[in-house]
């Protein structure tokens, strides 16, 4: 079966935050939404929607929960009852739920930097203090990686440490923890009485012949003590459709959060329960034509600021759309997301965004056409080099 990810579609007028956030003649790879069209299935499934022709509150497909629970037995071995799947319409609602609901205010969250900006931007919503640990940066050439250092992590955890937020894989710097370091992560925060929040929104997004390990899924006690984020929204490119879900364990926790949206967090709407039930029914196909796509992409971005653009180091993502890249020695004055916008005009993420390690650092998006890369590598690249022929650079 074949799959157009090479058409450019045109988005501005439509509303899109990504298109139409920044002046017409920028070219916006920053935000995590993709520049293709959803799967004919979702799209199907939403005019069908349509034409039945009333949007009153809307309860989840019963179908909907049991299919997740399939889907994650037959990806990962891991068996999950419906009734321990919460639908949210974001996972940014789920993160500041769990902020809210777990812990008492002045209590700590602790997260791995550079992080995902709402991991940030959530405990202090709630009243809960957010501590940091910035992962071990390592250079080779033109390529960054990126480790957790365990004994670090344990000492970043003391006894007001209520919930500790991963991202994995993780965003912005592509990064797929493996068994050891999960686990080890995870074993620390059971000495320590701390919850798990395991962030998996990018988890089918693999690059490569990698593999995808569920926190919870590393054994019984820990599984115990993790909530786990998942969407189709990355994977299906659905955001906009805003319907999310969580993995809670406990029945406990399950009413704790219930208690904690009561009056505050909207329903699911009608249009998100029936594209994800469509993409997770029939969309499997084009997601593996996708990541075959979004590696080809990787590899042509990857290439491309090794051969033209060596004063800029990346990371070599594992997983995820995005490139995470250093430019603190492309002699750059200043912020370079306000270089390369104001210069060539290509809308990056601004790397101060994501906290501690994030300064001199942009977040690059390549889940778009082909074209539109080169296109934005191109910008950048003539953008730097105009910066090199000034006679003051």
């Amino acid at each position: 079966m074949n799959f157009d990810f090479d058409t450019i579609i045109p988005r501005r007028g439509a509303g899109s935050a990504k298109w139409e956030y920044y002046p017409a003649d920028v070219l916006p790879m920053w935000v995590a939404d993709m520049d293709f069209r959803s799967p004919e299935p979702v799209i199907r499934a939403l005019r069908e929607r349509a034409n039945q022709g009333t949007f009153g509150y809307t309860l989840p497909p019963p179908r909907l929960a049991p299919l997740i629970c399939e889907r994650l037995e037959r990806l990962y071995n891991w068996q999950v009852t419906p009734e321990q799947i919460m639908f949210v319409p974001s996972l940014v609602v789920a993160i500041n739920l769990l902020c809210r609901a777990f812990g008492e205010p002045g209590d700590h969250v602790l997260t791995l930097t550079p992080a995902y900006p709402p991991f940030l931007s959530a405990p202090g919503f709630h009243d809960r203090v957010c501590d940091t640990l910035e992962l071990t940066r390592e250079a080779q050439g033109g390529t960054l990686s990126y480790r957790l250092d365990l004994e670090s992590f344990a000492s970043a955890l003391h006894a007001r440490t209520r919930l500790f937020l991963l991202s994995n894989p993780h965003n912005p710097v592509g990064l797929m923890y493996d068994a050891a370091t999960l686990r080890g992560m995870a074993e620390v925060c059971l000495q320590n009485g701390t919850l798990i929040c395991s962030d998996e929104i990018h988890s089918d997004l693999l690059l490569g012949a990698r593999r995808h390990i569920p926190m919870a899924t590393l054994g019984p006690d820990i599984a115990a003590q993790t909530i786990t984020l998942l969407s189709p929204s990355k994977s299906f490119n659905l955001p906009g459709l805003g319907c999310g879900f969580m993995v809670v364990p406990s029945a406990e926790w399950r009413a704790r959060l219930a208690r904690a949206s009561a009056g505050i967090v909207p329903y699911v709407n009608a249009m998100g329960y029936a594209a994800a039930l469509a993409a997770y029914e029939e969309g499997e196909p084009w997601l593996a034509a996708l990541r075959a796509y979004l590696s080809t992409n990787r590899d042509f971005y990857l290439r491309y600021l090794r051969e033209h653009l060596p004063q800029l180091r990346t990371t070599v993502p594992e997983a995820t759309y995005l490139g995470w890249i250093d430019c603190r020695e492309a002699g750059i004055e200043g912020n370079p997301y306000h270089f390369f916008l104001e210069h060539a005009r290509v809308a990056l993420s601004d790397g101060t965004a994501f906290g501690p390690g994030g300064e001199g650092f942009v977040r690059l998006n390549f889940g778009c056409p082909r074209a539109l890369l080169a296109e934005g590598l191109e910008r950048m690249r003539d953008a730097l080099e105009s910066q090199s022929a000034r006679p003051d650079s």
